[in-house]
């Protein structure tokens, strides 16, 4: 498939996530983690406007001087920004402005690639559309958080296009890695990949068994009714704070009505499925329960290294790893090298992919990460002994 093909593509997938919304869902901000959808439309459009238009076009005229104050997200090299809790408070500009933008860049971008394919561009493109990719996974996610907050449970599609509660059929086995230097990372020159990804280096391990399954619904259950969320043994002491001033009792999305629990999807509120992977739990919650069960959380390094013997792509997984840098390192020149690096504290790295992450976006190499206390992404356990 040939860069504009994809360029074309990964636009109009955005377009298809955003089809089902009510016009009033698109402002919505419940929490600071969630971005309403309309600025994920116009970030995703500003970044190919920032980055590609406005460096490589010399007659691109932008289309809106206010957008590069109200959508660049965290870009310090480039200038002054709406703070992130204010997301929701922008009424305007319109929906239907956004989505005059979002085609005018476009068309834009496909202009430009009529005219220049270097080497630079296509690689600042082709980040552009990963960039794009991952906020389509945030977008489901976020969609999902603020129709949460809603009494009564909407739908956003009937069709359960996620299949977020597909069963894990698979016999429970446990996978023995021998011990040995291996080499992680991303290596050589072809096909994409994230900054955070390199350098390519050797790390040792000891010997280890990883499973082969992620922990079902049924088995973070026992945890939770054997008082698991009420027993500070199993919790490191920012775990035990963070669930006792917030009051955490069950993963998020987890409801109990008539005694019996419920998970609220994309599809609406249904039946607990006791044999799907659990879903939605944060770092703290995962790090307890493999506590409970006396294993624990593999490291990024041990799961990149069993990655070829496990089926994953259900939930994002659980390490016990930092998120830091690899040896040698090195942020890129310009506002884009802040994409990764300048995020490496406080920060716990996840690996795979989930129900929600774009086709052929993910990587064995991939390094996701979020704060250990954050619960609103698709995110599962695999225990390791």
């Amino acid at each position: 498939m040939s860069i504009k093909t994809l360029f074309l593509e990964t636009r109009k997938a955005t377009e298809r996530i955003v089809a089902n919304l009510e016009i009033e869902d698109f402002s919505a901000q419940p929490i600071v983690d969630v971005s309403p959808p309309k600025w994920h439309l116009a970030h995703t459009t500003w970044f190919f406007e920032r980055f590609v238009l406005k460096t490589f076009s010399k007659d691109y005229k932008e289309f809106n001087p206010n957008f590069e104050f109200l959508f660049n997200s965290y870009y310090e090299g480039v200038g002054e920004r709406v703070e992130r809790h204010k997301r929701g408070a922008m009424t305007r500009p319109k929906v239907s402005e956004i989505l005059e933008y979002r085609n005018y860049v476009t068309k834009a971008v496909e202009e430009l690639l009529l005219c220049n394919n270097s080497y630079d561009l296509l690689e600042v493109i082709s980040l552009g559309i990963n960039h794009e990719q991952q906020h389509q996974e945030l977008l489901l996610t976020d969609i999902k958080y603020i129709l949460f907050q809603q009494p009564i449970y909407p739908i956003y599609s009937a069709l359960n296009l996620l299949k977020e509660n597909l069963e894990d059929s698979q016999i429970q086995q446990w996978q023995k890695i021998s011990e040995g230097n291996y080499k992680i990372g991303f290596e050589g020159s072809d096909g994409f990949h994230f900054d955070n990804e390199k350098s390519n280096h050797k790390v040792w391990v000891d010997e280890f068994e990883i499973s082969n399954k992620l922990i079902s619904n049924e088995e973070y259950l026992q945890f939770i009714e054997a008082g698991g969320y009420n027993n500070f043994k199993y919790w490191l002491q920012e775990g035990w704070s963070w669930i006792q001033e917030n009051k955490v009792k069950s993963p998020m999305y987890w409801v109990k009505k008539a005694g019996k629990w419920h998970q609220f999807t994309l599809a609406g509120l249904q039946p607990l499925n006791l044999k799907a992977p659990v879903s939605h739990i944060s770092y703290f919650e995962a790090d307890a329960y493999a506590d409970f069960v006396g294993k624990r959380l593999p490291t990024e390094f041990e799961w990149e290294i069993a990655s070829s013997k496990l089926s994953w792509g259900q939930r994002w997984e659980h390490t016990q790893s930092a998120y830091l840098a690899y040896p040698k390192f090195k942020k890129v020149a310009g506002a884009i090298g802040e994409y990764n690096g300048k995020f490496m504290i406080n920060q716990m790295v996840l690996r795979g992919a989930s129900v929600a992450t774009p086709n052929n976006h993910s990587r064995k190499t991939y390094r996701n990460f979020f704060h250990p206390n954050l619960q609103w992404q698709f995110t599962g356990v695999r225990l390791v002994k």
